[in-house]
């Protein structure tokens, strides 16, 4: 299929120059965006989209939120980085909002999700060597099939998607990989006396959103606390408010010993990740031995404060959860052979794709696309569908007549 197919020159012209100058590791859905506010996104040649990804929920409040923008530009003005070789008169502030916010001792502030991810691992091994007497170099950490945490190199050695880890060896070791959604597989790996921490998803979302049996995350949570070992919960996709609950884990009530937070902990509007911990783990870090020169800077700490402020006041996790039970209820009424399953916890949502006629999950977003709607498959036949947390019930409506209207096309 020509997926170049109904785009203007202005658009042809900007993927030309992607594909000429820029490396092929990304395959865009074609649309080429030069706006956004609320729940809609604008391409260069002024049509107009709902946008049903949220920069992977990374702008659960809506894009260029005002507040948030403020909260940027306003400090831009007056400083943007100093490092951490000295204090700055915002960070501090920032770090007693959001360890109050989510109820933790301290909080190291990094970049992107996967730095993060990268930072509870490197945590999760010094608090192995240093409190609970492992050997050195023989701490392990359980991880999920089909998780999704990141793509640097640590990351990828414990992925089982061959377009993640091929070619990229060799890997770093200190890996147990289980079943997800499997707590015999848990208690099982748990067995093994190096087994530091236990790092998961509370939904699997690059996965296409897998939501795991009810009970799951408060049953591997008490294997964990009985085995002395670190719960360490990577909620940078579905955390601030994404699957109904601030956290995901809070729809179990459970409190991880490590918590990973990015994306919309920033809006979308700045790169920011944390990671969070009560002082007998977090300390287990001494100076000199973890730090980013960006993590931590002005510009974040605002922009982050702001952000979380927004979810907060605007009751965003309430909203998630009853405009996420509008959108599943409405995209199970569509009557279609190529919808197989509807799946989802809050605004965070997916449906699987059964091929018709050679078309497949890619054709329906692309459809989507020309009827004024943006989403994209994830492992060809599954496609997410997660907007702004400030969306409206009738513009939920509204997109679920696009989504109807799309799949029907090809009947």
């Amino acid at each position: 299929m020509d997926t170049n197919l109904n785009l203007g020159r202005a658009s042809m012209e900007a993927i030309e120059l992607e594909e000429k100058y820029g490396a092929h590791n990304y395959h865009p859905l074609p649309v080429v965006l030069t706006r956004g506010e609320g729940v809609y996104l604008w391409d260069v040649e002024g049509k107009k989209y709902y946008d049903f990804l949220s920069a992977y929920s990374a702008v659960n409040q809506g894009h260029c939120h005002p507040r948030i923008v403020g909260a940027l530009v306003d400090q831009a003005r007056q400083l943007t980085l100093t490092s951490r070789a000295f204090y700055n008169d915002c960070l501090g502030k920032f770090e007693k909002y959001i360890t109050n916010y989510f109820g933790f001792d301290k909080v190291l502030a990094m970049n992107t999700g996967a730095e993060a991810v990268e930072t509870a691992i490197k945590l999760t091994r010094k608090w192995a060597y240093m409190k609970k007497g492992i050997s050195q170099d023989q701490a392990k950490i359980i991880v999920c099939e089909n998780n999704f945490h990141g793509r640097t190199t640590t990351i990828v050695s414990f992925s089982n998607d061959p377009v993640a880890y091929t070619n990229y060896g060799p890997f770093t070791p200190g890996f147990i990989r289980i079943p997800y959604n499997d707590t015999e597989a848990l208690a099982e790996a748990l067995k093994d006396p190096h087994v530091a921490g236990f790092l998961f998803e509370p939904i699997q979302g690059e996965a296409g959103v897998y939501v795991p049996d009810e009970g799951y995350l408060s049953k591997a949570y008490e294997l964990c606390k009985n085995a002395n070992v670190l719960f360490v919960a990577d909620e940078v996709q579905t955390g601030i408010a994404r699957t109904g609950k601030l956290l995901a884990c809070d729809h179990e009530n459970v409190k991880p010993d490590v918590l990973i937070l990015g994306k919309a902990i920033s809006g979308g509007v700045f790169p920011v990740s944390a990671v969070l911990a009560n002082d007998d783990i977090m300390l287990c870090i001494k100076p000199g031995e973890h730090g980013s020169t960006f993590g931590g800077n002005p510009i974040a700490a605002k922009v982050a404060t702001a952000a979380l402020e927004v979810v907060k006041e605007e009751n965003l996790a309430e909203r998630a959860e009853n405009l996420g039970n509008l959108l599943r209820e409405g995209l199970r009424n569509i009557q279609s052979d190529m919808i197989t399953c509807v799946r989802g916890k809050g605004l965070l949502n997916a449906i699987i794709i059964k091929p018709k006629d050679g078309k497949e999950a890619w054709d329906v977003c692309v459809k989507m696309r020309d009827n004024g709607l943006l989403a994209k498959p994830t492992h060809g036949d599954i496609i997410r569908f997660a907007p702004p947390l400030i969306i409206t019930e009738n513009q939920i409506k509204e997109c679920v007549e696009i989504i109807e209207k799309s799949v029907k096309a090809f009947e």
